[in-house]
């Protein structure tokens, strides 16, 4: 699947769109390096939770909206944390939702085009 492919997916059928399938094009498309980020009142260290990190700064790198972003989690949002809102896993995404970009700072750029 081609960028713009998954683009117009998220934007049309954001419910086809699932975590296995972001990660796959964004390892497609990047070189990734685990670096440290922050996320609202989360301090991520070096390879921890680095795909939250590959997929928000894949996200930031195209531009794509806070709901855009939360689709790009697939399940994990829609299932696991729409689906439980008073529940404590997922802290990444549940951060996102309420910090959106303004909560977010990676220490360095984790990706490279390939």
């Amino acid at each position: 699947m081609t960028l713009e492919e998954f683009i117009n997916n998220l934007q049309h059928n954001p419910q086809q769109i699932s975590f296995e399938h972001t990660m796959k094009l964004i390892d497609e498309l990047y070189i990734f390096k685990p670096v440290s980020f922050r996320n609202g009142n989360i301090e991520n260290a070096i390879g921890e939770n680095s795909g939250s990190c590959k997929l928000l700064a894949f996200a930031k790198l195209n531009k794509l909206s806070k709901l855009q972003t939360l689709q790009c989690f697939g399940d994990y949002y829609r299932i696991d944390v729409l689906g439980s809102p008073e529940g404590d896993n997922h802290q990444n995404i549940r951060n996102f939702m309420q910090t959106a970009w303004e909560g977010i700072a990676f220490t360095e750029e984790p990706l490279t085009a390939r």
